[in-house]
C-alpha cells in the first residue's frame, strides 16, 4: 500500500520529465510553427552577408565652408609614373661664376665693390699699386724705343737729302734699325697690355706719363652684370700676380644636378633617347615669383661612377629669374633659385592612360579599401575606388567604372567627411531642414515663426 502511494507520487513527475525532454531536442522541428522568425533572422537565412552600411552624409553650407570643400568633375586623364631623384642646384660652368686675378706684383690701396653690390662689365673693382719691376722697364723701354724712332726716322731724312753725298748702304742701315724699334716697341706694348694697361694707359707711357696705379676692372662679355659674390683680399694687401681677387657670379644661367644608381641608367637613358620631360620640384612652399614655364629635358648623363657613393651625376639647364631690392641709392639683385638649393627629379618611366588624378587629401583609406566622396549639392556620397599610384602630391585612381566620368569629386577634407559617416553625425536630415530631390538642403519655410 505505502509503495503504491510512492509510485503514484513519482510517475506525474518522470512524466513532466520526458515530456520536457523529447521538447527540448526536437525544438527545431517544431519552433518555426510556434514562433515565426522576424525579419531579421529571415534576412540571415536569406543572405550571409552583412547588412550595407549608410554611405551618403549631409553637410550644411557652413560646415561645408569651415572645411574648405569643393569639388571637381571627375575627368579621364594620362598620368606619368616617375621616380624620384634627389638634386641640387649648381652652377653652369663657364657661365656663372668669374674669377678676378692680379695680373701683376702690387698692393691693394682701394676696394671699389663690396660682397652683394652689382657690377657692369668694364667697372673698376680694385686700384693697385705697381710693385713688380716688370711693368716700369717695360714702361721706360717702350719710351726709349720710341724716342729712338724718332731721332732714327730725322737721321734718315738727313741722310736721305744729301743725296750721293753719303753711301746708299748707310740708310739701309737705319731703316733696319728703325724696322728693329718698331719690332720692339710692339713687343713691350703687348707685354703692358698683359699686365692689365689699356691702350689709353700706353699711349701716356709713350708721352713719358709712367704708370704706378693699375685699375683692375670686371671682365667684358655677354653678361649684361655681375654680382660680386666674394671678396678675397684685404685693403692694403700685397699681391702676387696670377692671385685671385674676387669672385663674380651671374646666376642666370644655373643647372639642375641629379645624382642616381647604376640600375637606374637604363631609365634615364630612355628618358633622354625619348626626349621625354622631367619635372623638377624645387620644394616651394609658398613663392610669388609665379608659374615657371621652362621645359626641363635632361642634357647631360655623366660617364663615370663616383667611387664614394656609386652614383653619376646628370645635368639639366635651368634659366633662373631676377629681380631688384631697393634701398635708397643701392640695388640688389635677388635670385629665385640660388647654388646649393636642394630639390626633387621627377623621371618618367610608364605612361597611364584613362586614368582619374585628384590630390591625396581627396581619398581616405578604412582598412584596405579606399573612399572618395562625390557631392551633390549638400549631399556626400562615399564611392570605392582603386588605387593604381600615390606619390607627395596626388592619387592615381582606376577608371574601371565604380565613379562615372564626370562625377562632382571632393579635392580635400575626405577624411573628415568619412568620420562624419561613420559617426552617423550627417546622414540624416538636421533639425528644422529639408532635403529636395536634387540632394540640396534647405531650411523650413515656418522655422522660427
Amino acid at each position: 500500500m505505502k509503495l503504491r502511494r510512492i509510485l503514484r507520487a513519482i510517475v506525474p513527475w518522470l512524466i513532466i520529465l520526458s515530456l520536457g525532454t523529447v521538447t527540448y531536442f526536437t525544438r527545431d522541428h517544431w519552433k518555426p510553427w510556434v514562433i515565426p522568425a522576424t525579419p531579421h533572422e529571415s534576412s540571415e537565412s536569406e543572405n550571409d552577408s552583412p547588412p550595407v552600411a549608410v554611405q551618403k552624409v549631409i553637410v550644411n553650407e557652413q560646415a561645408q565652408a569651415n572645411w574648405g570643400i569643393t569639388a571637381k568633375p571627375a575627368k579621364p586623364t594620362t598620368y606619368w609614373r616617375t621616380i624620384t631623384i634627389p638634386g641640387m642646384i649648381v652652377d653652369r660652368p663657364g657661365f656663372s661664376d668669374r674669377s678676378v686675378t692680379a695680373q701683376t706684383t702690387g698692393i691693394i690701396q682701394q676696394i671699389r665693390h663690396v660682397p652683394g653690390e652689382r657690377v657692369r662689365p668694364g667697372e673698376i673693382l680694385f686700384t693697385m699699386k705697381l710693385l713688380s719691376e716688370s711693368p716700369h722697364t717695360t714702361q721706360t723701354e717702350l719710351f726709349k724705343a720710341t724716342q729712338d724712332i724718332e731721332l732714327a726716322e730725322v737721321q734718315k731724312k738727313r741722310l736721305t737729302a744729301s743725296a750721293g753725298a753719303v753711301a746708299e748702304s748707310r740708310i739701309i742701315e737705319v731703316d733696319q734699325q728703325i724696322t728693329r724699334l718698331k719690332t720692339s716697341v710692339k713687343a713691350y706694348r703687348q707685354e703692358l697690355q698683359n699686365r692689365g694697361l689699356t691702350p689709353e694707359m700706353i699711349e701716356k707711357v709713350l708721352k713719358g706719363e709712367f704708370i704706378s696705379e693699375l685699375n683692375i676692372v670686371a671682365p667684358t662679355g655677354s653678361v649684361p652684370e655681375y654680382e660680386l659674390q666674394e671678396l678675397k683680399v684685404d685693403l692694403g694687401q700685397q699681391v702676387q700676380a696670377g692671385q685671385t681677387l674676387c669672385l663674380l657670379a651671374n646666376h642666370q644661367l644655373l643647372s639642375v644636378e641629379g645624382r642616381a644608381f647604376r640600375d637606374e641608367t637604363p631609365l634615364l637613358e630612355r628618358s633622354v633617347t625619348q626626349r621625354w620631360p622631367v619635372e623638377v620640384d624645387f620644394l616651394e612652399e609658398t613663392t610669388d615669383w609665379g608659374e615657371l614655364r621652362q621645359p626641363f629635358h635632361i642634357r647631360y648623363l655623366a660617364n663615370t661612377i663616383d667611387p664614394v657613393n656609386r652614383t653619376f651625376a646628370f645635368q639639366i639647364p635651368l634659366e633662373n629669374q631676377s629681380r631688384e631690392v631697393k634701398d635708397g641709392e643701392r640695388v640688389q639683385t635677388l635670385w629665385r633659385f640660388r647654388p646649393g638649393q636642394k630639390l626633387r627629379i621627377q623621371v618618367r618611366i610608364e605612361q597611364l592612360a584613362n586614368v582619374f588624378v585628384v590630390p591625396n587629401a581627396a581619398v581616405v583609406r578604412v582598412g584596405a579599401e579606399a573612399f572618395v566622396f562625390t557631392q551633390n549639392v549638400n549631399t556626400f556620397e562615399r564611392q570605392a575606388v582603386k588605387i593604381l599610384v600615390q606619390d607627395r602630391n596626388v592619387t592615381v585612381l582606376a577608371n574601371d567604372g565604380r565613379m562615372p566620368p564626370g562625377s562632382y569629386v571632393v579635392q580635400r577634407a575626405a577624411a573628415q567627411l568619412n568620420r562624419m559617416l561613420q559617426s552617423g553625425g550627417g546622414s540624416g536630415v538636421p533639425k528644422g531642414y529639408h532635403i529636395h530631390a536634387d540632394g540640396s538642403l534647405h531650411k523650413n519655410e515656418d522655422e522660427g515663426k
